[in-house]
Formats: structure tokens, sequence, C-alpha cells
């Protein structure tokens, strides 16, 4: 068995790949595999399948999906569970990142000996590589992960081609050298390889060339000049010079310069196991820079692992603090390099006063020396290349807020981003802290941390703030730090400034220029948790290159975290002190117009992305704002869509501090965004703040807008009483306003609701009323939807010949107004009537269809239903296998959306599944799911296939007194409606009672009684 992470996720066994089935599967192993053959807590996998948000049905769903990634593997014993969470056994040689880097390694050892040996290996490491690392995966857990193994694979290109220059291939390699340099713009290293290809294959005018295009690149893309190397390399060129390799000196004297070991150092394993694996290379002299937020830890994880690693490195350790955001003023290079040189047994004399001799005097002082450097709390760049060694010997740690990106750059420096503390480690570390404090309130220790942001810094601080109140418990202090506004108060030490959170903040803050201060300020205003650049941009009224140039000032500066998706956000800690900062720095009319910027962006952008989504919309979207500057331009849906993704939580949060007004035009703006993909909590919570926010105005129709979606999503809940109140009040109010469109979608979404009930004719008469207002002429969407719903219903009433009059007249405005939004109900619908009629292969087509539609629209809802028609079709031919893959997918997406009649149509599908196979009590068991489900939401025909299918698996157990007893429950209820399923029960009935004994004999299949109908 293999695993593959170097491109799409795959786990190869018996000669073939296999893809993980679904999103929640593929995060679940891409995680397992991240930490192979260790323990993963079940909070740890609960976080990056569902988020932060807590669920207590979140670790039944997770044994679940384990359970399923156990059938992906061979041997299902490999992923297996323990006290401290699930650990996936990883054999050597199976997991391809770590062919990769055994083999890079390999290639290094042998470079400067063998480097057509080494041309060969890497050729093989890099065939290894399928795409970008974890392709088809986008969970923030493995990013750091993802964004490692790529530097590693730009690492091991510029490797390979160094080795074939020094092969002589020089011509053969400019054409890939080119494209290289092309998708890896900021890469020195790879300009400078192009550079030496071109010159030594007789193209000096070309080599010059290439130099000046890197030189417009760097300063254009990072706003700096190219380093030293490159420099030089275009002067030797320039005076036609051969390029042979440089000379290097002998070694010196064997500093030892380490601070003290840090005491009380908590976790950080896998970092240091990072730090660890650099050691193996050898290339260059091998730049590893620390970067991370304040107060995270840094320094304390350079000095323990220097000191873990002391015995590796015999000609000595320098260490140098560069003090670049601390209280006083930075250390220079020259002073930080006069350090080293007399470290090294240079006396003053002899110490150059220029700093670039400085410089150069290091590096030959260093070179072929086994040494290691640490520079600590560097600022700049520029304050730690002069620093760095040219000798392979040599190994170097700089640490920083700043994230270094110009060494990355230059020096190929491999960055190590520092997060905080995990949950577990903080609580030890606030253990060994407080000691027995700790074990007596095991939860407010737990709130504690997380309102430390989990900072060392922070959480010692805090610690030391209670063990001076000896008298107040755990718990209270938390409640005063849970104040927010109240939190850096609280952790300001007296008389200790190097240690104050809001005094370590103040020393970044201080350090940036009056744009990125003014817009770190700024971003304290925002309400939600992360933005883009052009909310930034609107909050700051700045153009988007001002914006993006402030943003990653911050960024560098670790005030703000730019994720993998290009989002930025900042810790409840630092969003505290920026909107402290603008409370005392900007007026309140400039923090007023920000925050009216940011409302007419979010409304004006929500708007356009609707306009892509639903075009065709009958209701009327309200009148956006003209945006203060530039907004998003959605092309196509699926850019729309993940913008309103994105920025959901957004838009709820601006929208709810702009007041009434804001709040009815976002519900009436995204209620279809939010009901299309099952965002039942996000709709709830808005469409009721709308219904208020309409009675605070007195605004009669805004109201009844209001209420008409609020009924929607409360009856996909299955609150079906609720439901029909508020649509009925909207109804009402429709009629006195005159709105006819609105009243024909709401009486459509009352049949809806009474059809679910069982209500059938009354749903019928909705539906037939809603109709009769309706002019494909003024509005063919609505025309059309009210159509579709209206053929869900006829299906139910057993009248397929009806139902597809209704849907050959939708299908036909669809695929005229070439909408395939609404198409893709049109389309299911059409499967779910010939799966009625026995046409299994008409209706397994038009449901691949509808599946292919609605995964483009992210219509979650018509998703599901489109699975469970496929499964339905995979059972009747025989195939159980597929049709057990179908209906668990649709089941378990049909839970994560939270619609009560899918999620009941889906477990009576999985359970008649079960039971065709013979899995008796599997099928009971999905069986009695969807009778929960249909009971508490008052889902009547769901509760009556149910029972019908509970009654069939009791029969063909010979267990027929309870198989009559839910038959006669659906009898009750098919008797009701007249329908035929009626007939088939009595039928059943009949046989039970006079055949008993034979029956219980026989071996027949379970139907699930036209369980396919809707």
């Amino acid at each position: 068995m293999e695993f593959r992470v170097l491109g799409p996720l795959r786990v190869r066994r018996d000669g073939r790949d296999e893809a993980p089935a679904g999103r929640l599967q593929g995060i679940l192993l891409g995680v397992l595999l991240a930490r192979a053959n260790q323990p993963v807590p079940v909070d740890v996998l609960t976080g990056a399948l569902w988020g932060d948000r807590r669920d207590p049905r979140h670790a039944q769903r997770l044994q679940l999906h384990v359970h399923r990634l156990r059938g992906v593997l061979a041997e299902p014993e490999r992923l297996s569970f323990g006290e401290a969470g699930y650990r996936l056994r990883v054999l050597p040689g199976e997991l391809d990142s770590e062919r990769f880097a055994s083999l890079f390694e390999e290639a290094r050892e042998v470079a400067d000996e063998d480097p057509q040996r080494t041309v060969d290996v890497l050729r093989g490491a890099l065939g290894l590589w399928q795409g970008d690392p974890f392709r088809d995966v986008d969970v923030p857990l493995l990013a750091d992960w993802a964004q490692r193994l790529a530097e590693l694979r730009s690492v091991a290109l510029e490797t390979l081609y160094q080795a074939e220059l020094a092969c002589g291939l020089n011509a053969a390699i400019i054409g890939e050298l080119t494209e290289l340099v092309r998708r890896y713009p900021v890469r020195e290293r790879l300009h400078g390889l192009l550079m030496t290809a071109l010159y030594r294959a007789g193209q000096q005018a070309e080599a010059l060339q290439a130099y000046r295009t890197a030189r417009d690149t760097l300063v254009e893309e990072l706003g700096v000049d190219p380093g030293p190397e490159l420099r030089e390399l275009h002067q030797r060129m320039l005076a036609g010079e051969s390029l042979g390799p440089d000379e290097k000196a002998p070694p010196a004297s064997v500093p030892a310069q380490l601070p003290v070991d840090v005491r009380g150092f908590v976790g950080r394993d896998a970092e240091l196991a990072e730090l660890d694996g650099l050691l193996a290379t050898g290339e260059t002299a091998v730049v590893s820079a620390v970067a991370g937020t304040a107060g995270v830890g840094k320094t304390a994880l350079a000095v323990r692992w220097a000191h873990r690693v002391r015995d590796r490195f015999p000609d000595g350790q320098l260490y140098v603090d560069l003090r670049g955001y601390g209280p006083d003023q930075p250390v220079s290079p020259e002073d930080a390099l006069a350090g080293f040189l007399r470290a090294l047994d240079l006396d003053g004399a002899a110490i150059p006063q220029d700093l670039a001799e400085r410089a150069a005097r290091f590096r030959t002082l260093v070179a072929r020396r086994r040494m290691l450097i640490v520079l600590d709390n560097a600022r700049t760049v520029e304050q730690v290349r002069p620093l760095l060694p040219g000798s392979p010997s040599c190994f170097v740690v700089a640490t920083s807020r700043d994230a270094l990106a110009g060494l990355v750059a230059r020096e190929g420096a491999h960055r190590l981003d520092l997060d905080r503390l995990p949950g577990e480690d903080a609580c030890v570390l606030l253990r060994e802290l407080l000691t027995d404090r700790v074990d007596a309130e095991p939860e407010a220790a737990a709130a504690l941390v997380e309102r430390c942001a989990r900072l060392p810094l922070a959480l010692r601080i805090a610690a030391e703030l209670i063990r001076s109140r000896p008298a107040r418990g755990l718990g209270e202090f938390v409640d005063e730090l849970s104040r927010q506004q109240d939190a850096l108060d609280l952790l300001d030490v007296d008389g200790d400034p190097q240690t104050a959170v809001r005094a370590v903040f103040s020393w970044s803050y201080r350090k940036l220029d009056a744009v990125a201060a003014r817009m770190f300020r700024l971003l304290g205003l925002h309400p939600g948790h992360d933005t883009d650049d052009y909310a930034a941009a609107a909050l700051a009224g700045t153009g988007p290159r001002e914006t993006r140039r402030a943003l990653d000032v911050l960024r560098r500066a670790h005030l703000v975290d730019q994720s993998s998706d290009g989002r930025y956000r900042s810790h409840d800690l630092l969003r505290a002190y920026a909107a402290e900062l603008a409370e005392s720095t900007d007026s309140a009319d400039e923090r007023q117009a920000a925050s009216s910027r940011l409302l007419d962006h979010y409304l004006f952008t929500a708007s356009a992305a609707m306009d892509v989504i639903a075009r065709d919309d009958y209701a009327p979207r309200p009148k956006a704002p003209a945006p203060h500057g530039e907004a998003p331009v959605f092309s196509t849906y699926d850019h729309a869509w993940r913008w309103l993704d994105a920025e959901r939580a957004n838009l709820l949060e601006v929208c709810g501090h702009g007041g009434p007004a804001s709040v009815i035009h976002l519900s009436e703006t995204v209620w279809r965004y939010l009901d299309t993909g099952g965002f039942y909590d996000d709709a709830d919570s808005l469409h009721t703040r709308a219904v208020d926010a309409a009675r605070e105005l007195e605004d009669e129709r805004a109201e009844a807008k209001a209420r008409r979606a609020l009924g929607v999503t409360m009856s996909r809940r299955g609150r079906d009483r609720e439901a029909i109140d508020h649509l009925e009040w909207a109804m009402a109010a429709f009629q006195r306003t005159g709105d006819q469109g609105f009243q024909a979608a709401t009486l459509s979404f009352l049949g809806c609701v009474y059809g679910k009930k069982g209500e059938l004719e009354e749903a019928h008469r909705r539906f037939e009323r809603a109709l009769a207002l309706t002019d494909p002429e003024e509005s063919w969407y609505l025309h059309c939807a009210v159509r579709i719903n209206h053929s869900q219903n006829l299906l139910s009433l057993g009248l397929p010949e009806e139902a597809r009059q209704h849907l050959d007249v939708a299908f036909a405005l669809c695929q005229e107004n070439h909408d395939e939004h609404i198409e893709c109900n049109a389309v299911n619908l059409l499967a779910k009537m010939y799966l009625h009629i026995g046409h299994d292969d008409d209706a397994f087509d038009h449901a691949e269809r509808g599946l292919a539609l609605a995964r483009a629209a992210s219509f979650r809802t018509q998703e599901a239903d489109c699975l469970r028609v496929l499964g339905v079709v995979y059972r009747r031919r025989g195939d159980g296998e597929q049709a057990l893959r179908h209906h668990e997918e649709a089941a378990a997406l049909a839970r994560a959306i939270g619609d009560t009649e899918v999620i009941t149509e889906t477990l009576n599908a999985l359970g008649a599944t079960h039971a065709s196979a013979g899995r008796h009590a599997e099928a009971l068991h999905g069986y009695g799911d969807a009778l929960a489900v249909a009971t508490e939401a008052g889902h009547r025909e769901q509760l009556a296939h149910a029972h019908a299918g509970i009654g069939d698996v009791h029969a063909e157990r010979g267990e027929h007194d309870e198989a009559r007893r839910h038959w006669l429950r659906v009898l009750d209820f098919y008797r009701d409606l007249d329908v035929p399923q009626a007939a088939e029960i009595r039928a059943k009935l009949s046989r039970s009672g006079h055949e008993a004994q034979r029956r219980s004999q026989e071996q027949t299949q379970p139907r699930d009684l036209d369980l396919d109908c809707p």
C-alpha cells in the first residue's frame, strides 16, 4: 500500500489509485498522514473536519468517517484508536513525500563529488510529483505541510539544475530554467542558474538580459534590488570572467555563545523535529527563519533546539540578540559582526570598518567550519543578510516577527512559521506555572488558555497575575479576561514593560509607517474574524496597490496573519489592541466613515455576486450602494459562490452593526444563496433579525419578505408549524400590498410545507393557486419554480403523467433561458419521475446530469437527492456496493445540511439498501433514524415509508406480528391519501394473516415502497 500527497491525495492498493470518497474523508486522511505513526487527538480531527464550531455529534460523525476510511485501506487495522486519539500506521517507504525527501537528501550528499548521480536521483525524486500537494484538500491544518513540501521541491529543482550545470549540460537546460523562472519569479537562485547556463552556452548578451529581467522583477514584486551573489555574478559576466568555484578558508577558534537553556519549555515536538530534519541539508549554508507573532516562543524554541544539537557543531556556536522589536535600538549588522569576529579571535584593530568587508571577513573565518549561528529577534532581512555565512558547513537559525521573505526568496531559507501552542501543550505550561490550581478548575484553565491566545508570553503574564491574587479563583479571573476591552489592561504587568502584552504589541506597532499603522488600527473596527484586501481597501479608503502594500507590511510584522487562501486575520488580543488604538487615535467621524465604507462594500459586492448566481430571480434585490473603491468582478458562478462562502460570516456581522435597514437589505439580497447552500443556521439568524428590523421601521412589506424567507428556512429545518405561521402572515401582507409575484412564491412554499406534512390535497390546492398567479412572460423563473414544486407533489399523489407535463414545461423554460441553477431542480424531478414509473436507465441518466449541475451550483440539497436516486438505481441493478456508497454519501451530506426532508428520504433509502443486501440490523438502524427525524419534523409521508420499510425487514426475519404493527401504521396514512401504496400494504397484511408460517420461511427481497418518490 502507498500513500500519495504530492498531488491529488490518493491511496494506492492492488496496483491502482483510489481517491478518498468525498472532501471530509480526504481531510481526515490528510491530517492522519501529516502526523503519520502519531496519535492525533479527536478534537484536532473534528476541528479539521468541521472547524471550531462545537457540536456533540462531531465525535460520532468522526467515527463514521474513520470507519469508511478503514474500508479504503488495504489493512483496516492500520488505523487504530487509543487514549491519545487516532493513529495511522505508515510503513517506511509508503508515503511519497518521505520517499521524495529521502531521495533529495541522498542526492545532496553526493552533489559535490558526483553531479551525474545527483541528477539521476533528483530526476527520479521529482518524478514522484503529480501536482500541488493535497491538491484536492484545502484545510488550514495541512497548509503548512503543503507549503514546506512545495518549498522543498523548489530547492530540489535548484539543486538539480546546479548539478546539471556541473555536468556541462548548459544549453540543454536553458528552456527548462526559463520556464521555472517564469513560474517562480522571486527565487534569485533560479535567476542565477539561468544566467550561468546562458553564459556558459556562449550567450553572454542573453545572460546579461536575464539579469536585467531578474532585477526588474525583484524591484517590482518585493521592492528590493538583487542580492550580492547575483550582483557579483553579473559583474563577473560583464568582465568576461570564467565562472569557477569559490575558494574556501581554514577554520579558526571555537566560540560557545548560546544563552542558558530555557526552563519550563513545553511542546513544540513537531517544530523541533523539523529543525532536526534540516540538519541533513548540505548544498549551501542552511538558514531556517523562525517567524511568529509576539510572545509565541520563537527565542525559546531556537535556544532549546540549539542546546539539543550543539554537540553536532564542534567548531562552535554563535548567538546574538538583534533586539529588533524591543524598547531599545536594534543591533546594527556592523555591531553584530564585530561581536562575531571578536569571538573568532580577531582583535579590535583587525576588524574592518566597512560593513561589506566585515561580512566578507566573517564568511572567510567560518568557511568549512561546522558552526551553529543563532540570530535572535531580527527586525529586517537587511539586518540578517550580512550575518549569513557562505559555507555549507554552517547552520543558521534566525527568529523574527517578520516573515523574512527576502531570505526565502534569495537565500532559499526554510521558513518555519511558529503558531500558538496547541491547546494540550498550553494547558501543560499553565499547570507548570500554577500547579494544582489548574487541576482544581480545569474548565476555567482551558478557558484561560484560549483567552490568552495560547501564547506562552501571555500565559506567563496571566499566571503571574493569578499568583499575585491567591484569594481569587481561576474562574473569576477568566470572567474578567473575557471582557475583551479589558483583556489588554489585565495582562499588563506593572513595572515590567518588556513582558507586558500591550508593550510587546506596541513595539511592533511603533515600527510601522503611517499608512500601515492606520490600516492596522482600522482593521480593529472590522467586526469579522478575517478579511480580504478589497474589504481592507474599503475600510481604509485606499487604492488596491496601497492597501496590499500596507497589509504586506502588517503580515511581515506578524500583526496580521495571511492564510493559504490569501485572507487576513488577527487574534482577538491583537484586534482588541487595534480597536483600542483606533479609539484613541482616529476621530469618531473617521471611524464611522470607515465602517460605512465597509458596509457599502459588502452590500454592493454581495448583490453583484447574487446577480451571477440568481440572474433571473423573481424577487428583485434591493439597489446596492455604490462602492467607494474597487470591488471583485465575478465572471463565473463558481467565483461568485466562493466569494459568498468566504464572506458569509462577515456579511452577517457587518450588517448587524449597520442598523436595521442594512439587515433587511442583506436578507433580501442573499436569501437564495443561504437556502441553496443549506446554510440554515445563518439564514435563521439573519431573517429573524430582518423581521425584527422591519418591525422597528414599521415596514410591513419588508417584514413580509423576511417572514417568507424565514418560513422557508423553518421548513427546511423541520419546523413546519412555525413555517406555516410565517408564510401565512406573509401571504396576507402581500395580498394587502398587491404583490402578485410574492403571493405566488409564498403559496408555492406553503404547498411544499403541506406536502411534507402529508396533506397532499391541501398542497395541491396551494400549487394550483400559485400557478394561476404566474405568467412565464413576466417571470419565467417563478413560473418554472412553481411547476417543479407542483410536480413533486403530484408524484407523491401517484400522478406521474401530470407531473411529467409540468416538468416538460419547466425543463423547456430552463433550456430556453440557460439557467442551470433551476434546471438542476427540473432534471432531478425528472429522474424521480422516471424512477417512479420504472424507467431506471432514464432515471440514472437524469440523476447523473442533475448531480453534475448540483455540484457546479453548490446546490447541496439537490446533490444529496441525486445521490439518493443514483443509489436506488444501483440497488435495483443489483450493485449493492455502489448503492451503499451513494446512499451513505447522500446521508452524510443531508445531515451536514440539516434539511430534515432530505435527511429522512436518504435514511429511508439507506435502510432499503441494507435490507436488500440482507443486513437487517443495519436496515432497521437506518429506518429507525428516519423514523426519529420524520416524527420530530412531522414529515408524515417519510414517516410512513420508514414504517413500511421496518415492517418489510421484520417480515423477512419471520417477525410477523411486529411487521403487521408497522404496516397497519402505514395503512392509516395511505388510506387517508387514497394513494396506490395503500393497496400494496393491504395485500401484504392479507398475505401475512393467511400465510404467516410459510411467509416466515421465504427469502424475498424487501422493497422500499416507492421510497424513491419525493
